[in-house]
């Protein structure tokens, strides 16, 4: 177990979250399942907290009931080798009621924010050229999700 544990608090549906979460990422499963008891505040029986591994890493989902909301402030980014991969998270996040957002952001259908980042972005803004990076962030700041072709042709100086 890590040390240190990121904890998502839902409302009452932690166990869809977490299920269609671990349904996304390959190296993904749920470590253990807590329930409430006679004593509740929940139902008997329902969901109080999960465990699971996302790409390795451990997070805890909560049923805490209506009290807070995600908000931005807080987001789960994602680095993505290939576009087909920024492609299919981004449509499988922003399905059944999820919304995009600016830059690579977005939030899915429980209201909680991912950033899904092609590594070409973070390895291009890198570029020690400062027109060359300028270019990019300038290309991605108009992008909704990003493509990785059109960070390239910014990056090379290619026009739009």
């Amino acid at each position: 177990m890590q040390k240190i544990t990121t904890c998502l608090w839902f409302d009452g549906n932690a166990e869809e979250a977490v299920n269609f979460y671990v349904s996304l990422f390959k190296n993904s499963k749920v470590l253990d399942i807590s329930r409430y008891g006679e004593a509740g505040p929940g139902p008997e029986g329902s969901v109080l907290t999960m465990r699971f591994q996302l790409e390795g890493v451990e997070l805890m989902a909560l049923n805490g009931g209506p009290a807070f909301k995600f908000t931005e402030a807080i987001s789960l980014s994602v680095d993505c080798q290939l576009q087909a991969e920024v492609d299919d998270l981004w449509e499988k996040l922003t399905a059944d009621g999820g919304e995009p957002s600016q830059c690579g952001w977005l939030k899915d259908r429980f209201g909680l924010s991912w950033q899904i980042v092609p590594r070409a972005l973070i390895e291009m803004l890198g570029d020690p050229d400062p027109g060359k990076s300028k270019r990019v962030m300038e290309a991605m700041l108009k992008m909704q999700k990003i493509e990785i072709a059109e960070l390239e042709k910014a990056y090379e100086g290619v026009p739009a």
